[in-house]
């Protein structure tokens, strides 16, 4: 374990009423934590998902042939897409 990872420099400070502190001190006993490990640990645990869930993006075979291929082979570049490029080549002078 580097120097780093053993720094803990922030607190997190939360209010639970008697029944939900019961129920962690139950659950963090099972795993032969301290109520601060499994509060931490399942904390993390559930943020590392939120964060896939929402940066991560799984595409079907379908649609990655589709996206690899636009990717690979793209399609010349429209009068739109010419026009948009040279105002932003302008702009960026």
């Amino acid at each position: 374990m580097s120097k780093t990872a053993d720094i803990k420099e922030d607190r997190l400070q939360v209010r639970l009423d008697a029944e939900s502190m019961s129920m962690l001190q139950r659950a963090a006993s099972y795993r032969h934590e301290t109520v601060s490990q499994f509060v931490l640990a399942t904390a993390l645990e559930e943020a590392e998902k939120v964060i896939r869930e929402n940066e991560i993006v799984t595409l079907s075979r379908p649609d990655w042939k589709i996206f690899y291929d636009a990717l690979t082979n793209p399609p010349a570049p429209n009068p739109a897409l010419r026009k948009a490029f040279a105002k932003y080549k302008r702009s960026a002078e």
